[in-house]
């Protein structure tokens, strides 16, 4: 639960700091007749994300369990890909991004109503079928048959609302680059697991060798049934009997991308030095400002 409510935190939180952003240049630059189309783009992207999940999860049913297990194998490998990527972006353009949406915002001004909603939806909509995407790989890899992976989401889009409102409002101060740092470092863990799983669901589906190959079996010791069981696997998606190839895979991705997640932020310079963000750029204690 609490690795899907980190999901739900992180990413709505991303796209509630974009619709403050854009809600707010708006309004300071008296030009509130732009608002219906930025909401219109904002809904149709929010019903395309839950479009798409439910997609995912309605459709997968009328697969055979060997497709069913590929399909999901696959798609929890393309939510890693996307959500290290993202985590990453972010990490190196957060201080940027305020700007980067003026920009895009003045342009779509002058351009007329669809690009004020096309705008809108591309800054969400990104967002939104990434987080669709990983939260299905996520609650896929947790398979308790329990409605907590989904309650967990559901807080942290919850929470992540709360918060970009009172961003708006100017009633919170947070050092977000130190936020995406902490929050951006634990869904690495959280992704290395369901790619763990992925790389089973493809054993299972006989796409990877070595589903017998186990790297451990401790079963007996950590019962995946009792409360701490329960919490590594909702964390971290322990798994007591791994094979060779899972935990191969785990340490392979994870390592080499904390290390590279927890290194300086920015590119390298000429002189090859890197440039890390400051904190006023990520330290907004009011309203955004134009």
């Amino acid at each position: 639960m609490f690795s899907n409510y980190l999901i739900g935190l992180r990413e709505g939180l991303e796209a509630s700091l974009v619709v403050c952003i854009l809600i707010a240049y708006l309004v300071k630059t008296g030009r509130r007749d732009a608002l219906k189309p930025i909401w219109a783009g904002i809904g149709v992207a929010v019903a395309i994300a839950l479009g798409f999940g439910c997609a995912l999860e309605f459709g997968s049913q009328e697969l055979t369990f060997k497709a069913q297990e590929a399909l999901g194998g696959s798609l929890s490998i393309l939510a890693v890909v996307l959500v290290t990527w993202m985590v990453f972006w972010m990490r190196r353009t957060a201080r940027h991004l305020k700007s980067e949406l003026h920009g895009k915002l003045d342009a779509a001004l002058r351009m007329g109503t669809g690009a004020l909603v096309a705008t809108a939806f591309l800054a969400v909509g990104r967002e939104g079928l990434e987080t669709a995407l990983f939260v299905w790989a996520s609650v896929h890899a947790a398979s308790d048959g329990t409605p907590r992976p989904l309650v967990g989401v559901a807080l942290g889009l919850a929470t992540a609302v709360l918060l970009g409102w009172l961003f708006y409002k100017g009633a919170l101060r947070i050092n977000l680059a130190k936020f995406f740092t902490w929050t951006g470092g634990m869904l690495v863990v959280v992704a290395a697991g369901v790619l763990a799983y992925g790389v089973h669901d493809l054993q299972e589906a006989d796409l990877l060798p070595g589903l017998t190959n186990l790297a451990f079996d401790i079963s007996n010791t950590v019962d995946p049934s009792s409360w701490y069981g329960t919490l590594l696997k909702g964390v971290f998606n322990f798994q007591p009997d791994p094979t060779v190839l899972q935990v191969t895979v785990w340490l392979l991705y994870l390592v080499p991308a904390l290390a590279l997640f927890l290194a300086p932020v920015g590119f390298a310079s000429g002189k090859g030095k890197v440039k890390e963000p400051d904190e006023q750029g990520s330290r907004p204690s009011k309203a955004p400002q134009t």
